[in-house]
Protein backbone atom coordinates (compact mmCIF):
# COMPACT_ATOMS: atom_id res chain seq x y z
CA UNK A 1 0.00 0.00 0.00
CA UNK A 2 1.51 3.45 -1.10
CA UNK A 3 0.02 5.66 2.43
CA UNK A 4 2.74 5.71 5.02
CA UNK A 5 0.98 4.83 8.42
CA UNK A 6 4.10 5.06 10.54
CA UNK A 7 3.02 8.45 11.95
CA UNK A 8 0.73 11.35 11.61
CA UNK A 9 2.90 13.14 9.29
CA UNK A 10 4.01 10.57 6.87
CA UNK A 11 -0.01 9.40 6.81
CA UNK A 12 -0.59 12.97 5.57
CA UNK A 13 2.17 13.18 3.11
CA UNK A 14 1.26 9.78 1.66
CA UNK A 15 -2.23 10.83 1.30
CA UNK A 16 -1.09 13.61 -0.40
CA UNK A 17 1.46 12.38 -2.99
CA UNK A 18 -0.90 9.42 -3.79
CA UNK A 19 -3.66 11.68 -4.54
CA UNK A 20 -1.30 13.43 -7.43
CA UNK A 21 0.29 10.11 -8.72
CA UNK A 22 -3.36 9.43 -9.83
CA UNK A 23 -3.99 12.88 -10.65
CA UNK A 24 -0.96 12.36 -13.12
CA UNK A 25 1.91 13.68 -11.31
CA UNK A 26 4.75 12.92 -12.69
CA UNK A 27 7.64 14.86 -11.57
CA UNK A 28 8.83 16.36 -8.35
CA UNK A 29 11.63 18.51 -7.33
CA UNK A 30 13.07 18.87 -3.74
CA UNK A 31 14.78 20.67 -2.33
CA UNK A 32 17.08 19.77 0.93
CA UNK A 33 15.60 20.51 4.02
CA UNK A 34 14.43 19.31 7.66
CA UNK A 35 10.42 21.00 8.14
CA UNK A 36 9.75 19.28 4.11
CA UNK A 37 11.16 16.09 5.45
CA UNK A 38 7.59 14.40 5.63
CA UNK A 39 6.82 15.13 2.09
CA UNK A 40 10.21 14.83 0.82
CA UNK A 41 9.60 11.28 2.11
CA UNK A 42 6.72 10.52 0.47
CA UNK A 43 7.74 11.85 -2.76
CA UNK A 44 10.78 9.94 -3.06
CA UNK A 45 9.43 6.66 -2.04
CA UNK A 46 6.59 6.95 -4.47
CA UNK A 47 7.30 4.40 -7.66
CA UNK A 48 4.97 6.33 -10.25
CA UNK A 49 6.79 9.76 -9.37
CA UNK A 50 10.36 10.63 -10.31
CA UNK A 51 12.01 12.47 -7.04
CA UNK A 52 14.70 14.89 -8.41
CA UNK A 53 16.87 16.36 -5.47
CA UNK A 54 18.36 19.83 -6.21
CA UNK A 55 20.17 21.71 -3.91
CA UNK A 56 19.52 25.40 -4.74
CA UNK A 57 15.67 26.31 -4.84
CA UNK A 58 15.89 29.08 -6.98
CA UNK A 59 17.58 26.84 -9.88
CA UNK A 60 15.05 23.64 -8.53
CA UNK A 61 12.14 26.33 -9.53
CA UNK A 62 13.54 26.93 -12.84
CA UNK A 63 14.23 23.54 -13.60
CA UNK A 64 10.45 22.86 -12.93
CA UNK A 65 9.66 25.32 -14.92
CA UNK A 66 11.36 23.57 -17.45
CA UNK A 67 9.96 20.05 -16.78
CA UNK A 68 6.39 21.34 -16.85
CA UNK A 69 7.03 22.93 -20.17
CA UNK A 70 7.92 19.84 -21.39
CA UNK A 71 5.35 17.63 -19.93
CA UNK A 72 2.66 20.69 -20.58
CA UNK A 73 1.44 19.08 -17.37
CA UNK A 74 2.15 20.35 -12.93
CA UNK A 75 4.96 19.58 -11.59
CA UNK A 76 5.59 19.62 -7.77
CA UNK A 77 8.34 21.46 -6.30
CA UNK A 78 9.17 21.19 -2.52
CA UNK A 79 11.24 23.57 -0.48
CA UNK A 80 11.71 23.69 3.85
CA UNK A 81 10.49 26.63 5.70
CA UNK A 82 12.11 30.28 5.81
CA UNK A 83 13.58 32.18 2.95
CA UNK A 84 13.94 28.89 0.98
CA UNK A 85 10.79 29.74 -0.60
CA UNK A 86 11.62 32.90 -1.24
CA UNK A 87 14.12 32.02 -3.73
CA UNK A 88 11.44 29.88 -6.16
CA UNK A 89 9.38 33.46 -6.46
CA UNK A 90 11.41 34.46 -9.70
CA UNK A 91 10.46 30.87 -11.40
CA UNK A 92 7.15 31.36 -9.73
CA UNK A 93 6.35 34.73 -11.77
CA UNK A 94 7.14 33.63 -14.59
CA UNK A 95 5.04 30.78 -14.73
CA UNK A 96 1.90 33.03 -13.31
CA UNK A 97 3.01 35.20 -16.75
CA UNK A 98 3.63 32.61 -19.13
CA UNK A 99 0.96 29.87 -17.88
CA UNK A 100 2.90 27.23 -17.17
CA UNK A 101 1.63 24.75 -13.98
CA UNK A 102 3.68 24.43 -11.22
CA UNK A 103 2.53 23.09 -7.36
CA UNK A 104 4.56 24.76 -5.11
CA UNK A 105 4.85 22.95 -1.94
CA UNK A 106 6.50 25.10 1.12
CA UNK A 107 6.89 23.61 4.48
CA UNK A 108 6.51 25.67 7.21
CA UNK A 109 6.36 25.41 10.90
CA UNK A 110 2.52 25.29 12.73
CA UNK A 111 1.03 28.63 13.80
CA UNK A 112 2.22 28.89 17.57
CA UNK A 113 6.04 28.45 16.19
CA UNK A 114 5.22 31.49 14.38
CA UNK A 115 6.22 35.06 15.64
CA UNK A 116 7.96 34.50 18.28
CA UNK A 117 11.66 33.97 17.38
CA UNK A 118 11.35 30.66 16.23
CA UNK A 119 14.30 29.21 14.10
CA UNK A 120 14.06 29.42 9.95
CA UNK A 121 10.75 30.89 10.55
CA UNK A 122 9.30 33.77 8.10
CA UNK A 123 5.15 35.07 7.13
CA UNK A 124 4.88 32.51 4.19
CA UNK A 125 0.99 33.45 4.30
CA UNK A 126 0.32 35.00 0.59
CA UNK A 127 4.17 34.74 -0.38
CA UNK A 128 3.71 35.15 -3.64
CA UNK A 129 0.63 37.82 -3.52
CA UNK A 130 -1.34 38.14 -6.94
CA UNK A 131 1.82 35.72 -9.05
CA UNK A 132 -0.20 32.38 -8.00
CA UNK A 133 -3.48 31.17 -8.90
CA UNK A 134 -4.46 30.27 -5.60
CA UNK A 135 -3.20 30.20 -2.30
CA UNK A 136 -3.78 27.66 0.19
CA UNK A 137 -3.00 27.30 3.87
CA UNK A 138 -3.00 23.62 4.63
CA UNK A 139 -4.11 22.51 7.80
CA UNK A 140 -1.59 20.95 10.38
CA UNK A 141 -1.66 17.01 9.77
CA UNK A 142 -4.57 14.97 11.76
CA UNK A 143 -5.09 11.32 12.13
CA UNK A 144 -8.65 11.22 11.01
CA UNK A 145 -10.43 10.22 7.65
CA UNK A 146 -12.58 13.25 7.12
CA UNK A 147 -9.76 15.42 7.07
CA UNK A 148 -7.71 13.39 5.28
CA UNK A 149 -10.80 13.18 2.57
CA UNK A 150 -10.37 17.46 3.25
CA UNK A 151 -6.69 16.88 2.00
CA UNK A 152 -7.50 14.84 -0.80
CA UNK A 153 -9.77 17.42 -2.32
CA UNK A 154 -8.21 20.31 -1.56
CA UNK A 155 -5.12 18.76 -3.81
CA UNK A 156 -7.72 17.74 -6.46
CA UNK A 157 -9.19 21.12 -6.48
CA UNK A 158 -5.33 22.71 -6.84
CA UNK A 159 -4.72 20.85 -9.70
CA UNK A 160 -7.59 21.56 -11.89
CA UNK A 161 -7.13 25.32 -11.21
CA UNK A 162 -3.43 24.90 -12.11
CA UNK A 163 -4.56 23.19 -15.58
CA UNK A 164 -7.57 25.63 -16.42
CA UNK A 165 -7.97 27.46 -19.47
CA UNK A 166 -5.03 29.80 -18.23
CA UNK A 167 -2.47 27.52 -16.46
CA UNK A 168 -0.46 28.42 -13.73
CA UNK A 169 0.99 28.14 -10.07
CA UNK A 170 -0.68 27.01 -7.25
CA UNK A 171 0.73 27.82 -3.86
CA UNK A 172 0.46 25.20 -1.29
CA UNK A 173 1.93 25.95 2.65
CA UNK A 174 1.91 23.14 4.43
CA UNK A 175 3.12 23.33 8.19
CA UNK A 176 3.78 20.52 10.25
CA UNK A 177 4.53 19.68 14.26
CA UNK A 178 7.45 17.46 14.99
CA UNK A 179 8.00 14.19 15.04
CA UNK A 180 9.23 15.35 11.35
CA UNK A 181 10.74 11.71 10.36
CA UNK A 182 8.67 8.61 9.41
CA UNK A 183 9.48 7.70 13.41
CA UNK A 184 6.61 5.04 14.18
CA UNK A 185 4.17 5.51 16.95
CA UNK A 186 0.56 4.52 17.35
CA UNK A 187 -1.03 7.87 15.86
CA UNK A 188 -2.10 6.46 13.15
CA UNK A 189 -3.84 3.02 14.23
CA UNK A 190 -7.67 3.50 14.06
CA UNK A 191 -7.27 5.76 10.61
CA UNK A 192 -5.51 2.47 9.28
CA UNK A 193 -8.16 -0.09 10.56
CA UNK A 194 -10.45 1.78 8.50
CA UNK A 195 -8.95 2.79 5.62
CA UNK A 196 -9.99 1.49 2.36
CA UNK A 197 -7.54 2.92 -0.11
CA UNK A 198 -9.75 1.68 -3.61
CA UNK A 199 -12.79 3.84 -1.47
CA UNK A 200 -10.84 6.63 -0.58
CA UNK A 201 -9.58 6.93 -4.18
CA UNK A 202 -12.23 6.28 -6.43
CA UNK A 203 -12.94 9.25 -7.82
CA UNK A 204 -9.33 10.73 -8.28
CA UNK A 205 -7.90 10.41 -11.41
CA UNK A 206 -5.88 12.03 -14.40
CA UNK A 207 -8.64 11.62 -16.89
CA UNK A 208 -11.37 13.27 -14.91
CA UNK A 209 -8.98 16.77 -14.69
CA UNK A 210 -7.18 17.02 -17.34
CA UNK A 211 -10.02 17.71 -20.28
CA UNK A 212 -10.04 20.90 -21.68
CA UNK A 213 -13.02 22.57 -23.55
CA UNK A 214 -13.02 22.23 -27.27
CA UNK A 215 -14.98 24.75 -29.87
CA UNK A 216 -15.64 23.97 -33.12
CA UNK A 217 -14.43 26.42 -36.15
CA UNK A 218 -17.89 27.60 -36.41
CA UNK A 219 -17.97 29.40 -33.26
CA UNK A 220 -15.68 31.53 -34.26
CA UNK A 221 -16.65 35.40 -35.66
CA UNK A 222 -16.11 33.70 -39.40
CA UNK A 223 -19.18 36.50 -40.87
CA UNK A 224 -17.30 39.60 -39.08
CA UNK A 225 -14.05 39.13 -40.59
CA UNK A 226 -15.24 38.34 -44.23
CA UNK A 227 -16.52 41.89 -44.17
CA UNK A 228 -13.34 43.41 -44.50
CA UNK A 229 -11.28 43.31 -47.62
CA UNK A 230 -7.68 43.55 -45.87
CA UNK A 231 -7.00 41.33 -42.80
CA UNK A 232 -4.22 39.37 -40.87
CA UNK A 233 -3.30 36.92 -38.55
CA UNK A 234 -0.51 37.67 -36.22
CA UNK A 235 0.63 34.95 -34.53
CA UNK A 236 2.57 35.86 -31.47
CA UNK A 237 4.74 32.88 -29.18
CA UNK A 238 2.93 29.82 -28.61
CA UNK A 239 4.13 26.27 -26.84
CA UNK A 240 1.13 23.90 -27.78
CA UNK A 241 1.42 20.64 -26.50
CA UNK A 242 0.15 19.34 -30.00
CA UNK A 243 2.13 21.70 -32.52
CA UNK A 244 1.12 19.93 -35.57
CA UNK A 245 -2.60 20.12 -34.91
CA UNK A 246 -2.25 23.71 -33.96
CA UNK A 247 -0.70 24.80 -37.08
CA UNK A 248 -3.03 23.03 -39.38
CA UNK A 249 -5.79 24.89 -37.41
CA UNK A 250 -3.85 28.07 -38.14
CA UNK A 251 -3.64 27.13 -42.08
CA UNK A 252 -7.57 26.14 -42.16
CA UNK A 253 -8.68 29.51 -40.67
CA UNK A 254 -5.85 31.84 -43.00
CA UNK A 255 -6.93 29.66 -46.48
CA UNK A 256 -11.00 30.29 -45.52
CA UNK A 257 -10.31 34.09 -45.09
CA UNK A 258 -7.84 34.40 -47.49
CA UNK A 259 -5.55 36.14 -44.91
CA UNK A 260 -1.51 36.21 -44.67
CA UNK A 261 -0.16 34.82 -41.29
CA UNK A 262 2.40 36.83 -39.55
CA UNK A 263 4.08 34.22 -37.97
CA UNK A 264 6.65 35.41 -34.97
CA UNK A 265 9.56 33.47 -34.98
CA UNK A 266 8.92 31.51 -30.82
CA UNK A 267 5.67 30.19 -33.23
CA UNK A 268 5.74 26.88 -34.54
CA UNK A 269 4.16 27.77 -37.20
CA UNK A 270 7.93 28.69 -39.02
CA UNK A 271 8.68 24.98 -38.12
CA UNK A 272 5.51 23.75 -40.48
CA UNK A 273 5.78 26.05 -43.36
CA UNK A 274 4.77 23.86 -45.80
CA UNK A 275 1.28 23.59 -44.68
CA UNK A 276 0.72 27.54 -44.76
CA UNK A 277 1.53 29.01 -48.01
CA UNK A 278 0.92 32.46 -46.76
CA UNK A 279 3.22 32.15 -44.33
CA UNK A 280 5.33 36.12 -43.07
CA UNK A 281 8.33 35.63 -41.29
CA UNK A 282 10.03 39.03 -42.46
CA UNK A 283 7.01 41.49 -41.05
CA UNK A 284 9.84 43.17 -38.87
CA UNK A 285 12.15 43.80 -42.13
CA UNK A 286 9.35 44.89 -44.20
CA UNK A 287 7.64 47.29 -42.18
CA UNK A 288 10.64 49.29 -41.48
CA UNK A 289 9.58 50.91 -45.31
CA UNK A 290 7.02 53.53 -44.06
CA UNK A 291 5.89 53.79 -47.32
CA UNK A 292 5.36 49.72 -48.07
CA UNK A 293 4.26 49.79 -44.04
CA UNK A 294 1.42 52.36 -44.74
CA UNK A 295 0.40 50.27 -48.29
CA UNK A 296 -0.34 47.25 -45.72
CA UNK A 297 -2.28 48.63 -42.99
CA UNK A 298 -5.55 46.22 -42.45
CA UNK A 299 -8.75 46.61 -41.61
CA UNK A 300 -8.77 43.27 -39.20
CA UNK A 301 -6.57 41.14 -37.03
CA UNK A 302 -7.02 38.38 -36.12
CA UNK A 303 -4.19 37.84 -33.10
CA UNK A 304 -3.48 34.37 -31.85
CA UNK A 305 -1.90 34.73 -28.02
CA UNK A 306 0.26 37.69 -26.79
CA UNK A 307 2.00 39.96 -29.33
CA UNK A 308 5.25 38.89 -31.24
CA UNK A 309 8.27 40.48 -29.93
CA UNK A 310 9.00 42.94 -32.85
CA UNK A 311 8.50 46.84 -31.69
CA UNK A 312 8.19 47.71 -35.20
CA UNK A 313 4.90 45.68 -35.82
CA UNK A 314 3.90 46.96 -32.75
CA UNK A 315 4.57 50.25 -33.07
CA UNK A 316 2.64 50.20 -36.86
CA UNK A 317 -0.54 48.46 -35.34
CA UNK A 318 -0.91 51.20 -32.86
CA UNK A 319 -0.30 53.83 -34.91
CA UNK A 320 -3.06 52.52 -37.37
CA UNK A 321 -5.17 51.21 -34.64
CA UNK A 322 -6.94 48.24 -36.67
CA UNK A 323 -10.14 46.12 -35.28
CA UNK A 324 -8.16 43.10 -33.63
CA UNK A 325 -10.00 40.09 -32.12
CA UNK A 326 -7.78 38.31 -29.60
CA UNK A 327 -7.72 34.49 -29.06
CA UNK A 328 -6.09 33.62 -26.43
CA UNK A 329 -6.31 32.88 -22.25
CA UNK A 330 -8.58 35.02 -19.94
CA UNK A 331 -6.34 37.93 -19.28
CA UNK A 332 -5.65 41.01 -21.29
CA UNK A 333 -3.40 40.35 -24.15
CA UNK A 334 -3.64 44.06 -25.49
CA UNK A 335 -0.78 46.57 -24.70
CA UNK A 336 -1.60 48.41 -27.15
CA UNK A 337 -4.66 49.37 -25.48
CA UNK A 338 -6.45 49.53 -28.95
CA UNK A 339 -10.22 48.62 -30.10
CA UNK A 340 -10.02 44.85 -29.44
CA UNK A 341 -12.37 41.85 -28.74
CA UNK A 342 -11.25 39.21 -26.49
CA UNK A 343 -12.11 35.26 -27.72
CA UNK A 344 -11.03 33.05 -24.21
CA UNK A 345 -10.16 29.99 -25.74
CA UNK A 346 -6.98 28.47 -27.19
CA UNK A 347 -6.16 27.55 -30.79
CA UNK A 348 -5.39 24.39 -29.82
CA UNK A 349 -8.58 23.27 -28.35
CA UNK A 350 -10.43 24.64 -31.69
CA UNK A 351 -11.75 21.44 -33.85
CA UNK A 352 -12.10 21.94 -37.94
CA UNK A 353 -14.67 21.82 -38.97
CA UNK A 354 -14.97 18.18 -41.82
CA UNK A 355 -16.36 20.42 -44.50
CA UNK A 356 -13.84 20.90 -46.70
CA UNK A 357 -12.18 24.86 -47.48
CA UNK A 358 -12.25 26.29 -50.31
CA UNK A 359 -9.20 28.58 -50.51
CA UNK A 360 -10.00 32.08 -51.33
CA UNK A 361 -8.00 33.76 -54.54
CA UNK A 362 -5.01 35.42 -53.36
CA UNK A 363 -5.84 39.33 -53.09
CA UNK A 364 -4.05 42.19 -54.20
CA UNK A 365 -3.16 42.97 -50.48
CA UNK A 366 -2.39 39.03 -49.78
CA UNK A 367 -0.58 39.01 -52.97
CA UNK A 368 1.80 42.40 -51.60
CA UNK A 369 2.98 41.00 -48.32
CA UNK A 370 3.85 37.21 -49.91
CA UNK A 371 5.93 39.12 -52.42
CA UNK A 372 7.88 41.08 -49.89
CA UNK A 373 8.54 38.26 -48.01
CA UNK A 374 9.68 36.63 -50.85
CA UNK A 375 12.18 39.24 -51.22
CA UNK A 376 13.49 39.47 -48.00
CA UNK A 377 13.60 36.17 -47.65
CA UNK A 378 16.09 35.70 -50.85
CA UNK A 379 17.99 38.95 -49.27
CA UNK A 380 18.24 37.48 -45.78
CA UNK A 381 19.65 33.82 -47.79
CA UNK A 382 22.16 35.68 -49.89
CA UNK A 383 23.23 37.76 -46.72
CA UNK A 384 23.84 35.07 -44.86
CA UNK A 385 25.20 32.72 -47.12
CA UNK A 386 27.73 35.47 -48.56
CA UNK A 387 29.12 36.27 -44.67
CA UNK A 388 32.53 34.75 -43.27
CA UNK A 389 31.93 35.68 -39.67
CA UNK A 390 30.33 33.92 -37.54
CA UNK A 391 27.72 36.55 -36.42
CA UNK A 392 24.94 36.55 -33.61
CA UNK A 393 22.10 36.29 -36.89
CA UNK A 394 23.86 34.01 -39.03
CA UNK A 395 24.27 31.38 -35.66
CA UNK A 396 20.24 31.43 -35.65
CA UNK A 397 20.00 31.67 -39.26
CA UNK A 398 22.36 28.27 -39.57
CA UNK A 399 20.17 26.79 -35.99
CA UNK A 400 16.95 26.77 -38.43
CA UNK A 401 18.33 25.01 -41.11
CA UNK A 402 20.68 22.24 -39.66
CA UNK A 403 19.26 21.28 -36.34
CA UNK A 404 17.95 17.71 -36.07
CA UNK A 405 14.53 17.39 -36.78
CA UNK A 406 11.94 17.93 -33.42
CA UNK A 407 14.80 19.51 -31.60
CA UNK A 408 13.10 21.01 -28.49
CA UNK A 409 15.05 24.55 -28.98
CA UNK A 410 15.37 26.91 -25.99
CA UNK A 411 15.91 30.38 -27.06
CA UNK A 412 17.09 32.95 -24.17
CA UNK A 413 15.80 36.35 -23.79
CA UNK A 414 17.42 39.63 -24.65
CA UNK A 415 19.33 39.35 -28.09
CA UNK A 416 18.49 35.57 -28.89
CA UNK A 417 15.06 35.68 -29.15
CA UNK A 418 15.70 39.06 -31.33
CA UNK A 419 17.75 37.62 -33.77
CA UNK A 420 15.31 34.33 -33.79
CA UNK A 421 12.35 36.82 -34.85
CA UNK A 422 14.42 38.24 -37.61
CA UNK A 423 16.60 35.55 -38.81
CA UNK A 424 14.83 32.46 -38.24
CA UNK A 425 14.35 30.69 -41.99
CA UNK A 426 10.94 29.37 -42.40
CA UNK A 427 11.57 25.31 -42.87
CA UNK A 428 9.65 21.80 -41.95
CA UNK A 429 11.98 20.47 -39.58
CA UNK A 430 9.43 20.75 -36.58
CA UNK A 431 11.95 22.45 -34.48
CA UNK A 432 9.77 23.18 -31.06
CA UNK A 433 10.59 26.24 -30.02
CA UNK A 434 10.39 27.03 -26.24
CA UNK A 435 10.75 30.26 -23.92
CA UNK A 436 10.24 31.94 -21.07
CA UNK A 437 8.55 35.55 -22.54
CA UNK A 438 6.09 36.16 -19.83
CA UNK A 439 8.44 38.14 -17.37
CA UNK A 440 11.14 38.25 -20.53
CA UNK A 441 14.11 38.31 -17.67
CA UNK A 442 17.01 36.27 -18.31
CA UNK A 443 16.71 34.46 -14.80
CA UNK A 444 16.93 31.40 -14.24
CA UNK A 445 17.56 30.29 -18.30
CA UNK A 446 19.97 27.63 -17.96
CA UNK A 447 17.85 25.73 -15.19
CA UNK A 448 14.93 25.76 -17.08
CA UNK A 449 16.61 24.54 -20.30
CA UNK A 450 18.21 21.38 -18.55
CA UNK A 451 14.09 20.85 -17.13
CA UNK A 452 13.04 21.00 -20.61
CA UNK A 453 15.93 18.47 -21.55
CA UNK A 454 15.44 15.99 -19.01
CA UNK A 455 13.89 12.44 -20.19
CA UNK A 456 13.35 14.73 -23.46
CA UNK A 457 14.72 14.11 -27.19
CA UNK A 458 18.24 15.83 -27.06
CA UNK A 459 17.90 19.54 -26.49
CA UNK A 460 19.67 22.98 -27.54
CA UNK A 461 19.71 26.22 -25.29
CA UNK A 462 20.50 29.20 -27.27
CA UNK A 463 21.97 31.63 -25.02
CA UNK A 464 23.78 34.91 -24.24
CA UNK A 465 26.75 34.99 -21.93
CA UNK A 466 24.96 37.48 -19.25
CA UNK A 467 21.85 35.00 -19.54
CA UNK A 468 24.25 31.56 -18.52
CA UNK A 469 26.00 33.15 -16.09
CA UNK A 470 22.89 34.78 -14.17
CA UNK A 471 22.08 31.10 -13.56
CA UNK A 472 25.36 29.34 -13.54
CA UNK A 473 24.40 27.44 -10.45
CA UNK A 474 22.23 25.17 -12.46
CA UNK A 475 25.38 23.11 -13.79
CA UNK A 476 24.74 21.61 -9.99
CA UNK A 477 22.02 19.92 -11.74
CA UNK A 478 24.13 17.87 -14.60
CA UNK A 479 24.22 14.86 -13.21
CA UNK A 480 19.69 14.54 -12.62
CA UNK A 481 19.51 15.38 -16.32
CA UNK A 482 18.24 11.86 -17.98
CA UNK A 483 18.95 13.20 -21.76
CA UNK A 484 21.05 15.56 -23.69
CA UNK A 485 21.43 19.89 -23.69
CA UNK A 486 23.94 21.51 -25.82
CA UNK A 487 24.49 25.49 -25.27
CA UNK A 488 25.24 26.87 -27.98
CA UNK A 489 26.71 30.35 -26.06
CA UNK A 490 26.91 32.99 -27.54
CA UNK A 491 29.78 34.98 -25.94
CA UNK A 492 29.78 39.05 -26.57
CA UNK A 493 31.28 40.35 -23.80
CA UNK A 494 27.86 41.77 -22.07
CA UNK A 495 24.88 42.67 -22.48
CA UNK A 496 24.68 43.18 -26.34
CA UNK A 497 20.91 44.06 -26.51
CA UNK A 498 21.63 47.44 -24.54
CA UNK A 499 23.85 48.23 -27.21
CA UNK A 500 20.78 48.51 -29.59
CA UNK A 501 19.45 51.18 -26.94
CA UNK A 502 19.80 54.89 -27.17
CA UNK A 503 21.52 54.49 -24.18
CA UNK A 504 24.24 53.35 -26.23
CA UNK A 505 25.25 56.83 -26.75
CA UNK A 506 25.68 57.78 -23.10
CA UNK A 507 29.98 56.13 -21.98
CA UNK A 508 31.10 55.50 -20.13
CA UNK A 509 28.50 55.13 -17.59
CA UNK A 510 26.93 52.81 -20.71
CA UNK A 511 29.69 50.00 -20.48
CA UNK A 512 30.23 49.97 -16.97
CA UNK A 513 26.52 50.09 -15.40
CA UNK A 514 24.81 48.58 -18.91
CA UNK A 515 27.08 46.20 -20.91
CA UNK A 516 28.13 44.63 -17.74
CA UNK A 517 31.64 43.28 -19.40
CA UNK A 518 32.10 39.64 -18.13
CA UNK A 519 36.03 38.14 -17.86
CA UNK A 520 34.69 34.69 -17.25
CA UNK A 521 37.06 31.91 -18.87
CA UNK A 522 33.88 29.60 -19.70
CA UNK A 523 36.66 26.52 -20.75
CA UNK A 524 37.63 26.24 -16.84
CA UNK A 525 33.93 27.24 -15.65
CA UNK A 526 32.87 23.70 -17.37
CA UNK A 527 36.15 22.14 -16.38
CA UNK A 528 35.53 22.86 -12.86
CA UNK A 529 31.61 21.00 -13.27
CA UNK A 530 33.18 18.18 -15.63
CA UNK A 531 31.15 18.90 -18.62
CA UNK A 532 32.10 19.12 -22.35
CA UNK A 533 33.28 22.52 -23.79
CA UNK A 534 34.18 23.53 -27.48
CA UNK A 535 34.98 26.72 -28.94
CA UNK A 536 33.60 27.13 -32.44
CA UNK A 537 35.08 29.55 -34.77
CA UNK A 538 33.27 29.07 -37.99
CA UNK A 539 30.23 28.17 -39.37
CA UNK A 540 31.29 25.12 -40.71
CA UNK A 541 32.65 23.95 -37.21
CA UNK A 542 28.90 25.03 -35.72
CA UNK A 543 27.23 22.60 -38.41
CA UNK A 544 29.37 19.91 -37.41
CA UNK A 545 28.44 20.52 -33.72
CA UNK A 546 24.77 20.83 -34.11
CA UNK A 547 23.55 18.31 -36.82
CA UNK A 548 24.17 15.19 -34.78
CA UNK A 549 23.59 15.81 -31.26
CA UNK A 550 24.86 13.92 -28.24
CA UNK A 551 22.52 11.48 -26.15
CA UNK A 552 23.45 12.03 -22.71
CA UNK A 553 25.13 14.90 -20.85
CA UNK A 554 25.70 18.97 -20.64
CA UNK A 555 27.72 20.04 -23.93
CA UNK A 556 28.54 23.90 -23.96
CA UNK A 557 29.64 25.73 -27.67
CA UNK A 558 31.26 28.89 -27.34
CA UNK A 559 30.44 31.04 -30.51
CA UNK A 560 32.71 34.68 -29.61
CA UNK A 561 31.20 37.50 -31.04
CA UNK A 562 32.39 41.47 -31.00
CA UNK A 563 29.28 43.11 -29.71
CA UNK A 564 30.01 46.56 -31.67
CA UNK A 565 30.46 44.12 -35.23
CA UNK A 566 26.99 42.54 -34.36
CA UNK A 567 25.09 45.70 -33.49
CA UNK A 568 26.64 47.24 -36.92
CA UNK A 569 26.30 44.41 -39.14
CA UNK A 570 22.35 44.01 -37.86
CA UNK A 571 22.22 48.21 -38.72
CA UNK A 572 23.56 47.64 -42.05
CA UNK A 573 21.66 44.72 -42.76
CA UNK A 574 18.07 46.42 -42.14
CA UNK A 575 19.70 49.45 -44.06
CA UNK A 576 20.00 47.31 -47.07
CA UNK A 577 16.60 45.40 -46.91
CA UNK A 578 15.12 48.74 -46.99
CA UNK A 579 16.63 49.91 -49.82
CA UNK A 580 15.69 46.36 -51.67
CA UNK A 581 11.91 47.43 -51.06
CA UNK A 582 12.67 50.51 -52.68
CA UNK A 583 13.19 48.63 -55.96
CA UNK A 584 9.97 46.47 -55.43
Amino acid sequence: MPIDFRNTNSLWASVAVETLARLGLQTAILCPGSRSTPLTFAFANHPQIEALPILDERSAAFFALGCAKRQHRPVAIVCTSGTAGANFYPAVIEACESGVPLLVFTADRPPEMRDCASGQTIDQINLYGGFVKRFVEMMVPMADLSMLAYLRQTLVSGWESAIALQPGPIHFNCPFRDPLPPIADDSTRVVKAGFDIGKFFYSVSASATTKVQAFLLTSLPIADWQQFETGIIVAGPADPSDPLSYCKTVSHLSQRLGWPVIAEGLSPLRNYSALNLALVSTYDLILRDRDRAKKLVPQGVIQLGALPTSKVLRQWLSMHQPQRWIIGPQRNLDPLHGPTRHLTLEIAALIQTSSAVFPIENSIYQQQWLTYEGEMRRAIREKMAAESTLVESKVVWLLSQHLPEQTPLFVANSMPVRDLESFWLPNDRQIQPVFSRGANGIDGTLSTAMGLAHRNRPAVLLSGDLAFLHDTNGLLNTAQIDGHLTVVLINNGGGGIFEMLPVADFSPTFEKYFVTPQSVKFSYLCQAYGIEYRLVQTAEDLVKCIEVLPKQGIRVLEIGADQHTSVAYRQQSVAQRKNLLNFL
